[in-house]
């Protein structure tokens, strides 16, 4: 009688009918062992069965592009023989089981996608989304997973040595079940230094090099491809422990063993662990790899088969060694102190193949584990995808200042600092602008050139339109690079959706990566790998909520080494001028932006139009701005508008502010605090050349007023919609997070 029930089935996330095919592919019962190596192969996680289709979609390839989507991260040439390797990845459910664990492990998964294609990490950024911090049923919980997610990045990145530049973090009710935690990293490596994880030279060695093998994380990749039930902290053995020290020596070791020429091949073991590691690397060599788990180094007695081969403890990498050179490798590990053996060698055929002391426990051809894995073009048209109202509430204000306060005091649009400042941006001596900033830079000391980089996402906008909200995404995150003077390149993304069997949440999916691609071709910066993560909600008290449909896009540009260009206003009696110009909002593109949120507490209409021609000008004017030394500051309006905007740019040590005088026919409301983008606020000292500048683009250029000494005000056509001491409003923006964090209200 088979052992495979339908509840062994369903532990494993294997639908009847994959088992069928399971069946068909080994053409036999699998063995226990072999249902766990499918079971993660085949997961959401590691297959993208449910995106892979949708995936295609997206440009890959320009003339920078040196590696795409397939390998560990993305890399872009950046000249005179160096190139950059990044990635973003995502760690939700594991973070909402143990937040500080869950999130230390994302930064060290992230850094391993990095150091394993020969480049030696520089930055890492973060995108956070977290449920309400004052919500009064599910606040403590919310504040108890930001801080453990918090810390759990801080003591990765200081401890191993690479500095958190900057991030986003947001807050909203859809992610109080389900805290989302995409952690991107980036690195630098010489060409010829660019090492590939496939495997090849049949009779070659297999080596497991780094951390001993344990019991935690079994299980994770299909734990990460299921939704969130009551009885989730029973997934806490599928959270992974991480040890940042040990990472750093593992660093050291693969890039000291890489140089010595005896590696042909590596791969972390991050999802699916060792399984992963040994079917892809063999898959994408056209040949095999067979082991004997009785040689993996194992911290723990009497671990199975399954459990050696579904671990995704940290800190572990395999290889692949020219044969008869294995003691260069083991040499440079014994140096730095770590473990490294011969766990099996490379064979001619396309399989994996497992034996524990010398027994076959598993034997698998690669490509039914990769090739063969299910793709589903599920249903995504049968069902509407939002249920926010297209038309909203009548408002009108009557204390603009109340209002542009209650926006600076949210936790969506008030200081992180209360987080950066746990993170060590400055370790490396190479960051120019670190958090807090439109892009973070870090300098390629090896070059004299800079990397600017900018993560963006904007859940509200793509419920309402996941189409629009993954455009506006995308030109978000180039006018933040193209804000400090860096042209954005290259891209790489995180698709954080709830179900995809759903047919609504799936046609969030397509069409938001459909809007992503428009955009990137447009502004022509590929895709060069990125992450896919399903199954983002939760089933509590028999009702299922989905987070919003959540795509983060990383985006780098590159720039010359120079003093950037900040935020902040940095003298008094400079015009200030708003590039791009006032915008256009209705009351229907009014409904996603932070004030509809925090002011009207309602959500409703379509995201803001853009007109991504206009945009891409808006972006090429600026950067020449900056290139001619004409812009003191710079900064670009995005969540909560101009009134935001100006605000931001006075909150400096000078408590420099402004004093703006508008021309428009816009209700005060649209005009303080919409959302349109193709918008850049800029100081400077020259507005006619300036001017000029943008009239050479077709650009809008208004100067709308001057720069002074400690106050923030704003009329339009003579009537005053606000005045406010700096000081003030910068101490409260200051203050609010830490007051969310202690409960006040």
């Amino acid at each position: 009688m088979s052992a495979i029930t339908a509840d062994v089935l369903a532990r494993h996330n294997i639908t009847p009918d994959e088992y069928q095919t399971i069946l068909k592919l080994l053409d036999r019962e699998p063995t226990f062992t072999e249902l766990g190596i499918f079971s993660v192969m085949w997961s959401e996680h590691c297959s993208y069965k449910s995106s892979r289709i949708h995936l295609k979609k997206f440009p890959t390839r320009s003339k920078l592009v040196v590696q795409g989507p397939g390998e560990n991260a993305g890399i872009i040439d950046i000249g005179q023989g160096y190139a950059i390797a990044f990635k973003i990845e995502s760690h939700n459910h594991p973070s909402f089981i143990e937040p500080f664990q869950g999130a230390a492990t994302g930064v060290g998964g992230i850094l391993r996608d990095i150091f394993t294609m020969g480049a030696r990490p520089i930055a890492v950024m973060d995108a956070l989304r977290f449920g309400p911090l004052d919500d009064p049923q599910t606040g403590a919980r919310n504040r108890r997973i930001l801080e453990g997610v918090v810390s759990g990045i801080a003591h990765y990145g200081n401890c191993f040595g690479v500095p958190t530049v900057g991030g986003e973090c947001v807050f909203e009710t859809s992610y109080a079940g389900n805290p989302l935690v995409n952690v991107f990293a980036l690195g630098v490596v010489r060409h010829e230094d660019i090492f590939y994880a496939k495997a090849a030279g049949v009779g070659n060695p297999v080596i497991y090099v780094g951390a001993k093998t344990g019991k935690d994380g079994v299980h994770g990749a299909t734990m990460a491809s299921a939704e969130f039930t009551e009885e989730s902290a029973a997934k806490r053995p599928n959270v992974q422990v991480g040890d940042p020290f040990m990472e750093k020596l593992l660093l050291e070791a693969c890039i000291e063993a890489m140089k010595t020429g005896a590696v042909v091949g590596i791969q972390d073991m991050g999802a699916a662990g060792l399984t992963c590691s040994t079917c892809e690397m063999g898959s994408r060599g056209n040949v095999g790899v067979e082991i004997d788990l009785m040689h993996v180094p194992q911290r723990e007695k009497g671990m199975s088969p399954y459990e050696i081969m579904l671990s995704e403890s940290q800190e572990r990498m395999l290889l692949v060694a020219e044969k008869g050179r294995e003691n260069e490798v083991f040499e440079v590990f014994r140096k730095w102190g770590l473990d490294a053996a011969t766990i099996g060698v490379v064979i001619p055929e396309n399989t994996l193949r497992v034996k524990d002391h010398g027994v076959v426990v598993a034997e698998i051809h690669n490509p039914a584990l990769t090739d063969a894995a299910p793709v589903y073009d599920r249903p995504h048209d049968t069902a509407p995808y939002r249920t926010a109202p297209m038309q909203g509430p009548t408002f009108t204000s009557t204390d603009f200042l109340a209002d542009l306060t209650t926006l600076l005091t949210s936790g969506d649009l008030c200081s992180k600092r209360y987080i950066w400042r746990q993170y060590d941006y400055m370790v490396r001596t190479n960051t120019t602008l670190g958090p807090g900033a439109d892009a973070a830079i870090v300098r390629i000391k090896e070059t004299g050139t800079s990397i600017a980089m900018s993560l963006d996402g904007n859940g509200r906008y793509c419920y309402l339109s996941p189409r629009e909200g993954a455009k506006l995404i995308v030109a978000e995150c180039c006018r933040n690079l193209s804000t400090v003077g860096a042209l954005p390149v290259a891209a790489t993304n995180n698709l954080n959706f709830g179900n995809p069997e759903r047919p609504e949440i799936m046609a969030q999916l397509v069409e938001a990566i459909e809007g992503m691609a428009e955009a990137c071709t447009f502004f022509e910066t590929p895709i060069t790998g990125g992450n896919v993560s399903l199954y983002n909600e939760t089933r509590a008290g028999g009702e299922l909520v989905a987070i919003f449909p959540t795509p983060v896009a990383g985006i780098v540009g590159l720039l010359p080494t120079q003093a950037p260009v900040t935020m902040p206003f940095k003298m008094a009696d400079r015009d200030v001028v708003l590039l791009g110009g006032i915008g256009f909002c209705d009351d229907a593109q009014f409904g996603g932006t932070e004030y509809a949120k925090q002011v009207l507490d309602d959500l409703w209409g379509m995201p803001p139009a853009i007109d991504l021609e206009y945009e891409k000008r808006v972006q090429a004017a600026i950067r020449r701005i900056i290139a001619e030394g004409l812009a003191e500051s710079s900064h670009d309006l995005s969540d909560g508008g101009l009134a935001v905007a100006l605000a931001e740019c006075c909150f400096s040590p000078g408590n420099i502010g402004a004093s703006i005088m508008l021309d428009s026919g816009l209700r005060p409301e649209h005009l303080l605090f919409h959302e349109g983008p193709s918008r850049i606020l800029l100081s400077t000292a020259d507005a006619v050349r300036v001017g000029e500048i943008a009239a050479g683009f077709g650009v809008e250029c208004p100067v709308i007023g001057k720069t002074v000494e400690g106050r923030l005000s704003i009329r339009n056509r003579d009537i005053l919609l606000l005045d406010s001491p700096v000081e003030t409003l910068n101490q409260q923006w200051e203050e609010a997070l830490e007051n969310l964090l202690q409960g006040a209200a």
